[in-house]
C-alpha cells in the first residue's frame, strides 16, 4: 500500500491548513447524517410553556453549527454558506439526522455538514440525557460530496470502488 499523502501536514509532518488561493469557486455541497438511539421517543416529547420543541432545537443547532464549523475545527477554512438543511426522521432503530450543506466557494462543506449533524444529534441527546443516560449518537458518516476538482464522492459509490 502506498504511503498517502496527508493535505494537512506540510513536509515535515506539522499540521497546516490548506492553501485554497489557486482553485477555482465552484458549487460544493455535502450531506452527512448520524443516528441517536434512545429508550425514548425523541421526538415526541413535549416542550414546557414556551419552550422549544426538542426537533426544532436540534435543527437550529444543526444550522448555527455548520456556520461555525471554522470556530470549532482547527485548519477548517470560514465558509460563506448558501444553503444548510438539518432534517430529523424517526425510525425503528432511532432517529437518523441528515444534514446537506451549500456553497460556492474554494473548498468544499464536508466538515460543515458532518458538524451540523453531530451538534443536532447532540442537542437532541441533551433534551433527554437525564432520563435517559444511555441515550448514544452513532454513525456519523458523510454520506456524499460533490464539486471541486476531485470526484463527486457517495459513500454507496465509495463502497463499490473498495
Amino acid at each position: 500500500m502506498a504511503e498517502q499523502e496527508f493535505t494537512h501536514l506540510d513536509s515535515d509532518g506539522r499540521a497546516r491548513m490548506v492553501d485554497v488561493s489557486g482553485k477555482e469557486s465552484t458549487r460544493r455541497t455535502a450531506e452527512a447524517s448520524c443516528v441517536v438511539r434512545s429508550r425514548l421517543d425523541l421526538l415526541a416529547i413535549v416542550p414546557p410553556p414556551g419552550g422549544l420543541d426538542p426537533g426544532l432545537a436540534a435543527r437550529l443547532a444543526g444550522v448555527q453549527a455548520a456556520k461555525r464549523t471554522s470556530r470549532l475545527i482547527p485548519l477548517c477554512h470560514p465558509v460563506d454558506l448558501d444553503d444548510v438543511h438539518v432534517e430529523i426522521e424517526r425510525r425503528d432503530d432511532g432517529v437518523v439526522v441528515r444534514a446537506s450543506v451549500v456553497t460556492v466557494h474554494r473548498t468544499g462543506v464536508e466538515m460543515e455538514a458532518l458538524t451540523a449533524c453531530c451538534v443536532a444529534a447532540l442537542s437532541l441527546l441533551g433534551a433527554v440525557v437525564d432520563r435517559d443516560p444511555r441515550a448514544r449518537v452513532e454513525d456519523l458518516v458523510l454520506l456524499r460530496k460533490t464539486g471541486g476538482t476531485s470526484a463527486d464522492w457517495g459513500r454507496l459509490i465509495a463502497e463499490t470502488r473498495a
